[in-house]
């Protein structure tokens, strides 16, 4: 869902990205790659082969292997390939379909969720799971409260189980987004009692129902997946590995791909698309996605507590010039903390927009009318950031305020986000599940109800917003949400924790030789269904 991890995302996903945007503006739930020129998969070919390696160059290593204990995307991303939830969310990230699950019923009074499991389904170590690991697994989340997704299993009271493939979750009080919670990779279903290890045993090797299973972690170097022999679905998946490497240089990840000691190049910065576009052999597609690019404040670090200061930055900042410098016209200027991919999000909602007279009253009027000296973290090598970072520095610099650029290595840059160890950063948010409550909680919420990000690690705290998010996650009626989720959004362009940048897509390039890619709107991929031509 977050993280530092998409700094270098690319001509016809923009339509697709302007469209989504449109589609979404009913704010109406439900549940229930290509080449360039679009982005409903990688490849047509009929008949998939079995075999082969994937190298997947990614661009920073992953931080853990529990699915109860991640925040950056690689992670997420790597434990939905090796861990399943009961529900996932439909190619299009706005509808949920059952996976490890078959179906659900609900009670009048929606407090009683009843899950039936799908038969068959075995671990990758051959046992079965039963309704035994299912339990384990999703109390477990909210039994630490040092978990970063202990929030979204809040309202569960218990979980019960009747017989081997039944499964009962009863709620505290009606809680809308549960079905959509199940679905999240931090619910993610392993053996019950971890095997019978401990905690810290089983993530050296960790075992889930995935399309593949875990080999060995080089960290800082690459992560080895293998082919699960007993996976659910018949045939599936068709590599025999999948190799996640860390490779954080733009220009070197885009030459391993043109070279062949890579397959897919995840993220390659918008500067580089046309050539690797006119590669013989590669491919560059631009994915839908839910993503917003912000720039971030550390309330904790002086000045940023001031409203006026965060204001002043939002008006000074011509988020016009970063789409066409930056993203190359490939995306559009955020209005809201949410994506338009999300049903909430909404269209009327206007973070500050460039306007420098307003920007210096705004300054003008802050603790610091002079302006002052701050830092701006950016991950070294990573080309977009570094070309939004030089926008920043001249873009604020008319208010007085001097931004020194602090590279840091990719991989430690989030790290350092999630302490509080920034002045200014660059981030991104995603969703991981299709009801806006995650992003909310995540983004938005302060901490007063037990949420441990404080808004995206901004430290920002208003419980008014955390009011409201709780009114929304507790009342089933559709039009009611909405209205609190356009309040939240709105108090949120007008504190400005953070000033929502710009919606891209996910651009990836990629060998000829891949087929079925697909990434979802949530940034996550189905990888038993992608395969290599010989």
């Amino acid at each position: 869902m977050h993280g530092k991890l998409i700094k270098s995302l690319i001509v016809v996903g923009v339509s697709a990205l302007v469209l989504a945007a449109c589609g979404s503006s009913s704010k109406t739930p439900t549940n229930s790659s290509a080449n360039a020129t679009t982005s409903t998969g990688a490849s047509n070919q009929a008949t998939p082969a079995h075999g082969g390696d994937l190298v997947f160059a990614r661009s920073t290593d992953i931080l853990s292997l529990d699915p109860a204990n991640m925040t950056d995307n690689e992670s997420i991303w790597t434990a939905e390939t090796l861990y399943e939830t009961l529900y996932v969310a439909t190619p299009d990230g706005k509808h949920l379909k059952p996976w490890l699950a078959t179906g659900y019923t609900l009670s009048p009074n929606h407090l009683v969720w009843t899950f039936h499991l799908r038969h068959g389904v075995r671990f990758q170590n051959g046992k079965p799971m039963t309704s035994a690991d299912v339990k384990f697994s999703i109390d477990r989340v909210s039994a630490k409260a040092s978990n970063p997704f202990a929030f979204i299993d809040v309202a569960i009271k218990s979980i019960t189980t009747p017989n081997p493939y039944t499964v009962v979750i009863t709620t505290k009080y009606p809680w809308a987004p549960l079905l959509a919670d199940v679905a999240l990779f931090a619910n993610s279903i392993i053996p019950n009692n971890y095997g019978g290890e401990s905690e810290q045993a089983f993530f050296k090797h960790p075992i889930g129902t995935g399309p593949f299973e875990f080999k060995s972690w080089t960290k800082g170097a690459q992560l080895v997946l293998a082919r699960n022999p007993y996976y659910w679905q018949k045939g599936k998946p068709y590599l025999n590995r999948v190799i996640f490497t860390d490779v954080p240089n733009d220009n070197t990840r885009d030459l391993q791909l043109q070279g062949g000691q890579a397959q897919i190049d995840e993220f390659p910065p918008f500067s580089a698309v046309a050539q690797l576009s006119s590669s013989s052999g590669t491919r560059v597609t631009m994915f839908p996605s839910s993503l917003t690019e912000f720039l971030q404040f550390n309330e904790d670090h002086a000045p940023f507590a001031n409203v006026y200061v965060r204001r002043a930055i939002a008006y000074a900042l011509n988020r016009e010039q970063m789409v066409k410098t930056v993203l190359f016209g490939h995306g559009q200027v955020a209005n809201s903390f949410l994506s338009p991919a999300l049903w909430a999000w909404d269209s009327n909602v206007h973070t500050p927009t460039y306007d420098l007279a307003q920007a210096k009253a705004e300054i003008a009027k802050s603790s610091v009318p002079h302006g002052f000296s701050t830092t701006l973290l950016v991950g070294s090598g990573v080309a977009n950031e570094e070309s939004l970072g030089a926008l920043v520095q001249s873009d604020l610099a008319p208010l007085g305020i001097k931004v020194t650029l602090r590279p840091v290595d990719p991989n430690t840059e989030y790290t350092d986000i999630e302490t509080g160890q920034y002045d200014m950063a660059f981030n991104y948010d995603t969703t991981d599940i299709i009801d806006p409550d995650e992003m909310v909680s995540f983004g938005a919420m302060g901490g007063n109800t037990g949420q441990k990000t404080h808004a995206l690690f901004t430290n920002y705290n208003d419980p008014q917003i955390d009011q409201w998010a709780e009114q929304a996650e507790r009342t089933f009626n559709h039009a009611a949400r909405v209205v609190l989720y356009d309040k939240i959004q709105q108090q949120m362009a007008s504190a400005v924790p953070l000033v929502p940048l710009y919606y891209s897509p996910f651009a990836y390039a990629y060998s000829s030789k891949v087929h079925g890619l697909y990434i979802y709107p949530t940034g996550n991929y189905h990888l038993e269904n992608v395969w290599l031509s010989h």
